[in-house]
């Protein structure tokens, strides 16, 4: 049997933990900031029109990644800013394009996430078991600089040997090829390592597609919401603070894939 080695985790709702009104205020924000930006640039155009324009940027955005892929950050902008006209770049100098992707990537800061109220000490416990860390993450609207930059302000970027986030990499989970370019910067195989997430799919799927054990953080997804068939996770827990407990259970009897 290969002996554990390393731990990757998922971010959002695993690490840190958000909330349905934060995700509406940081676009709400982000409709009325590019609003500004454009008024102040003498371009006149409905809120409405920039509020279709971002809902049809997030549905482009989300076609890519249901294939499991990405576009950097500042292609989503790009893409942002054609949805509401065609022409519009063309309109726009280089720094109120600047202005309209600051805005875009701040909305995180201004109605931030917090850190899981035990993600500290877990991770904490972890790496003293002497195993290597990673983090995997799909990034959605924000950009992986913004996500080290919330890390790093609240001590949790230093546990990391290695993060990779999707937009950076332009692959996305539940795609195998992720975990594996990840699995690769930590010098780990498949068989050494352990998933931890709260996605059915993206995580435990994911990892298990790509030989990785998992541990599935149940609560927020239920596998039946899935056309997935014999989504299985090694551990189920209730909850993050619970994996350490679940890490010592698969050093101590190992996993289907470990």
């Amino acid at each position: 049997m290969t002996r554990l080695t390393a731990v990757t985790f998922d971010l959002w709702q695993t690490l840190i933990l958000d909330t349905r009104e934060n995700g509406i205020a940081r676009s709400n924000l982000r409709l009325s900031g590019a609003n500004e930006t454009l008024r102040s640039a003498g371009l006149n155009y409905d809120l409405t029109e920039i509020k279709q324009a971002y809902e049809n940027c997030s549905k482009y955005c989300r076609e890519i990644r249901d294939n499991n892929k990405d576009i950097n950050f500042n292609q989503q902008v790009e893409v942002f800013i054609r949805f509401i006209d065609p022409t519009l770049l063309g309109k726009l100098s280089t720094q109120e394009i600047k202005q309209i992707r600051e805005t875009y990537c701040n909305a995180f800061f201004s109605h931030p996430p917090f850190p899981h109220p035990n993600a500290t000490e877990v991770l904490f416990t972890i790496k003293n078991m002497g195993l290597k860390l990673g983090l995997i993450s799909n990034t959605s609207m924000t950009p992986g600089y913004a996500f080290r930059e919330f890390l790093n302000e609240h001590s949790l970027l230093e546990y990391f040997d290695i993060l990779i986030f999707s937009d950076e990499v332009l692959i996305s989970k539940p795609s195998k090829n992720i975990f594996h370019h990840t699995l690769a910067a930590l010098n780990v195989g498949p068989g050494q390592t352990v998933h931890v997430g709260d996605h059915p799919i993206t995580d435990v799927n994911g990892a298990n597609l790509a030989g990785l054990g998992s541990i599935w953080i149940e609560g927020f997804y239920k596998t039946s919401e899935f056309d997935v068939p014999n989504i299985k996770a090694d551990v189920n827990v209730q909850d993050l603070k619970e994996v350490p407990n679940a890490i010592t259970e698969l050093l101590t009897f190992g996993s289907r894939y470990l």
